[in-house]
């Protein structure tokens, strides 16, 4: 089970409580290494395309890939942010190749394609996951969703497959519910930023931008919360007749509570005091094994419950610059699934 692969995550000092835990990245960065890697671009439709890179494993110097891990952020969509910079880094120190990926109109991709992301965008990713078990070379084809990253990939793989195990780490699994908990009046400030970044990248569509969109974004009627942001754009582009559909739709939770065919290894990462998805959805799926323990595991499916940790923080014990906590238990469950390090 994941919670026997790494020690149990115990926060470290100065980093005490889910707020501190989950905006650590923003406040202290930690050193990595520039960018190393192949610049990537991916066909998928009408003339779109989205941008990734594709790293090689660090060590040992020349050796081929153990596998390869196509790696997804989360809100925001940029693949040069800390976090899967990070976590790429510590992927490729064991022997992994890894495919960094930017969403639909994110990063330095936002003039490759019209449009934006969603949580449920398989005309997206389902081009990528036929592409990267291409680029794998017939080596196992691993994904690791940070946050939302992870809804999307559970989205395309409960749909088609593709994959030979998949990692979501704080991802939302019911997006009504997770807008529930970043409505609430402590996370104020958070959703007030998240939604700056979502109009800001909206706006700098060269191609896909109507002046209707223009105008609802910059005016005083735009948005002030993500339910707002999704209700103006997300859901009208990407075909769901109103916000409340987007989310029953796109969430992956039912799918998982009933599968209706077998699905690759799954590990579901999330911390009990998450301040912006709940975690409610996780313990119900850990539930199907009869379980209350904080590891559990159901068939190809683990979840792993930690009492803290933040949103996609897991900043513990045992820390480096090049990985933390959960950076690690990601290497270790993906190894374990028929792989093995090479020291």
């Amino acid at each position: 089970m994941a919670g026997e692969l790494v020690e149990p995550f115990q926060q470290r000092f100065p980093w005490w409580g889910p707020d501190l835990q989950t905006i650590r990245d923003t406040l202290l960065p930690p050193g990595l290494p520039q960018r190393q890697g192949e610049r990537i671009l991916i066909e998928v439709g009408g003339g779109d395309r989205l941008l990734g890179w594709l790293e090689l494993p660090a060590r040992p110097a020349g050796s081929e890939p153990l596998a390869l891990v196509l790696l997804l952020p989360g809100l925001g969509g940029c693949s040069d942010g800390v976090g899967p910079r990070r976590l790429s880094l510590a992927l490729r120190q064991a022997g992994l190749a890894v495919l960094r990926l930017n969403l639909r109109g994110a990063g330095a991709g936002r003039g490759l394609a019209r449009g934006s992301y969603s949580a449920r965008c398989n005309s997206d990713l389902l081009p990528v996951l036929q592409w990267a078990r291409r680029l794998a070379l017939g080596r196992p084809l691993f994904a690791v969703g940070l946050s939302l990253g992870g809804t999307m990939l559970l989205n395309a793989v409960l749909e088609e497959g593709g994959l030979d195990g998949l990692v979501c780490l704080s991802s939302p699994l019911d997006l009504a519910d997770c807008m529930v908990q970043i409505e609430r009046p402590r996370n104020v400030l958070y959703q007030r930023w998240l939604v700056r970044r979502l109009c800001r990248q909206t706006l700098a569509d060269p191609l896909g931008l109507r002046e209707l969109e223009r105008r609802a974004l910059t005016g005083p009627t735009r948005p002030r919360s993500i339910r707002g942001f999704d209700g103006l754009i997300t859901a009208p582009r990407w075909g769901y007749g109103s916000v409340e559909q987007y989310y029953a739709e796109a969430s992956p939770l039912p799918r998982l509570l009933a599968p209706s065919q077998p699905n690759p290894p799954i590990l579901i990462l999330h911390a009990q005091d998450d301040p912006w998805v709940p975690v409610g959805p996780a313990k119900r799926l850990a539930e199907l094994g009869g379980r209350s323990s904080a590891a559990s595991s159901t068939g190809g499916l683990d979840v792993y419950i930690t009492p803290r940790g933040g949103h996609n923080g897991f900043h513990g014990r045992g820390d480096t610059a090049g990985a933390c906590w959960s950076d690690r238990l990601t290497v270790r469950w993906l190894l374990e699934r028929g792989l093995r390090p090479d020291d």
